[in-house]
């Protein structure tokens, strides 16, 4: 199955579906960062996104520092931001609440 790369105007009506993401021009995914209260819940919140991710066989680009979690979506087999990264930021906000 070949995935296709979203054009501008997908994009622009995905991100505004997806508050709190931005678009990173230079990778042609999306970003957000996320702020917790300690090392602990950044962790467990990592825990429930890898669970996700596998589940979807689609894994994000995330670095962690002590209660941030820094995360960048992109499809490197559409060469860009996808519909799966779409799909993805959804299911990781509705882990927020």
């Amino acid at each position: 199955m070949t995935i296709r790369r979203l054009n501008e105007a997908e994009r622009a009506l995905a991100l505004a579906d997806l508050p709190g993401w931005s678009a990173d021009a230079e990778r042609d995914g999306i970003r957000r960062r996320f702020v917790f209260a300690d090392f602990i819940e950044a962790f467990g919140f990592m825990t429930k996104v890898a669970l996700l991710a596998e589940k979807s066989d689609h894994h994000p680009e995330w670095t962690n520092v002590w209660n941030r979690v820094d995360m960048l979506l992109t499809t490197h087999d559409a060469g860009g931001l996808s519909q799966r990264d779409i799909a993805l930021a959804a299911e990781i906000d509705a882990l927020l609440g």
